[in-house]
């Protein structure tokens, strides 16, 4: 929503500001358009795995949506974690085995279906939870999996906005290189009447809108998936948190917390 209204704002103030005074036609010159476009596109690719090119075409739809992540979402985690928990302290560890091999059949996670529904937060919780339950792991490593695994899925989420910034940071070289190409081509056209020279020049011209376009289009798509890792993180951060408290107290309930290998 921000995005499309900043957009707006953008081409409000840049090109909005040059129709009073000028002619948007001499601002059309489809080919360099998809020079720069090309040009961008082809970077990407060169620079780009299979793995980070699909990670970010699939990413960039999320930057026109808006944000699961709100209050009541984390009141639900907060209290979803606090009632399995408590089940653990009452009822010991073996009284959530059935929860965790099954959660979207659990009693206790059904009662919150946006937590079940997020895949990346119900495996993270019920993998952790398994672990506890069949005692293979003291406290200590099972809290240096958690940060381990924490640190890794902030690489991989990080890919599709550090590989969008460094396309906003090329494209107004790419600019610069089809303004210079139809400088060329002017030159090449010296002897033409003023008016074709004029017109010429104006079109080499257009090709520094690839800094408008880097900056003014790309940039913030870049800075939008950023915000959207940030908030994800956010969201795994209570479950860590809980679950490092509950191996560091396991003992109460019979979890070896002190046998370091």
């Amino acid at each position: 929503m921000f995005l499309i209204l900043g957009y707006i704002i953008i081409l409000a103030a840049s090109v909005g500001t040059y129709a009073v005074h000028g002619s948007l036609a001499a601002l059309w010159m489809p080919m360099e358009y998809v020079a720069i476009l090309g040009l961008a596109i082809g970077g990407f690719v060169a620079s780009n795995g299979i793995k980070a090119i699909k990670a970010t075409v699939g990413a960039l739809p999320s930057v026109f949506k808006g944000t699961r992540l709100n209050k009541a979402l984390y009141m639900d985690l907060l209290a979803m974690l606090f009632e399995i928990l408590s089940k653990v302290r009452k009822e010991g560890l073996m009284s959530i085995e059935n929860d965790i091999e099954n959660p979207a059949e659990s009693a206790v996670f059904s009662k919150y279906p946006n937590i079940v529904h997020d895949h990346h937060a119900m495996e993270f919780i019920c993998d952790y939870l398994r672990m506890m339950v069949g005692g293979n792991l003291n406290a200590f490593e099972i809290e240096n999996l958690m940060d381990i695994e924490i640190e890794t899925h902030h690489q991989e989420a990080h890919v599709p906005a550090h590989t969008v910034s460094k396309i906003a940071d090329a494209t107004p070289a790419f600019g610069i290189v089809v303004a210079v190409m139809g400088v060329v081509n002017v030159m090449g056209s010296v002897g033409a009447p003023p008016a074709v020279l004029g017109k010429m020049i104006g079109g080499a011209l257009v090709g520094f809108l690839g800094i408008l376009l880097a900056y003014g289009f790309v940039a913030p798509i870049a800075g939008q998936l950023e915000q959207k890792v940030e908030e994800e993180e956010h969201h795994i951060f209570p479950v860590e948190e809980q679950n490092q408290n509950e191996v560091t107290l396991g003992g109460d309930y019979g979890f070896d917390q002190t046998s370091v290998t």
